[in-house]
């Protein structure tokens, strides 16, 4: 049975591989940890075919197998732990009359926004049109392939749609999701103030997370859609940055404000 799962696993990771690259290009950011892990599971199942069969040349003893399977387990369920707390924050709506919004940025092709940033622009909008009391942070930089910053894609996509370019201001140096809060938090000039995180529904949790360690004591998610074929894919990257983040930021205390 074990051998079968194994072999689907790694089937799965596969396909799973060749439909985002079609759909998202093959340059998606981190989307090499598919055909990796798929790799992983087969040779996996090749292990568990030949232990079977009696015909691997690794005997191992049972005091190792015992303990690489509890090392499994444990980062099995750390990484269901992760996705948990992501789920926990994907539905998010946000409070009214926050006195900020922070709109986190992503990619810009060209002059255009992605998907992505769409999606996120669209629930800012949405909530700055039921808020009129509400200021906006877009908060994001210039990077490779991007005609201008991230912060002015934004700017000019919601002025277009009818947002007082009063309202909105830009954060254009930022390069990461800490950066974004950190930045924004010297835009604004205190941390006395409530604040909604605007991004899309994968990154709510650890956008918010970072946003209370820079200080943000009142921050609160404001979820936008992503794409359902990428879902998947964005879930699982987003638990092994998440993990990362909650080590580096609230356990080590590194980046502390």
């Amino acid at each position: 049975m074990i051998e079968i799962l194994l072999w689907i696993a790694g089937g799965f990771c596969f396909l799973y591989f060749l439909v985002c690259g079609l759909y998202a290009g093959f340059g998606a950011s981190y989307l090499g940890i598919w055909p990796a892990a798929g790799v992983v599971f087969v040779l996996l199942a090749l292990l568990v075919h030949m232990e079977r069969r009696g015909r691997t040349a690794i005997h191992l003893p049972q005091w190792i197998k015992v303990a690489l399977t509890c090392l499994v387990l444990a980062g099995v369920l750390l990484f269901a732990v992760m996705e948990g707390l992501i789920v926990s924050g994907m539905f998010a709506r946000g409070p009214k009359d926050l006195d900020y919004i922070i709109v986190l940025g992503a990619q810009v092709r060209g002059d255009r926004v992605s998907i992505a940033l769409a999606n996120r622009l669209e629930a800012a909008q949405a909530y700055l049109e039921e808020n009129p009391r509400t200021v906006a942070v877009l908060s994001g930089g210039q990077g490779p392939g991007e005609n201008l910053s991230e912060a002015q894609a934004m700017y000019d996509w919601l002025t277009e749609k009818g947002i007082d370019g009063n309202r909105l201001i830009r954060e254009d140096v930022s390069t990461d999701t800490w950066e974004n809060m950190v930045n924004s938090r010297a835009k604004i000039g205190t941390n006395r103030v409530s604040v909604g995180i605007v991004t899309n529904n994968f990154h709510v949790y650890r956008g918010t997370m970072l946003a209370k360690c820079a200080g943000f004591a009142d921050a609160h998610g404001i979820a936008g859609p992503s794409h359902t074929v990428m879902q998947l894919h964005y879930l699982v990257r987003e638990g092994l940055a998440l993990a990362k983040d909650i080590l580096k930021y609230q356990i080590l205390g590194k980046g502390q404000v």
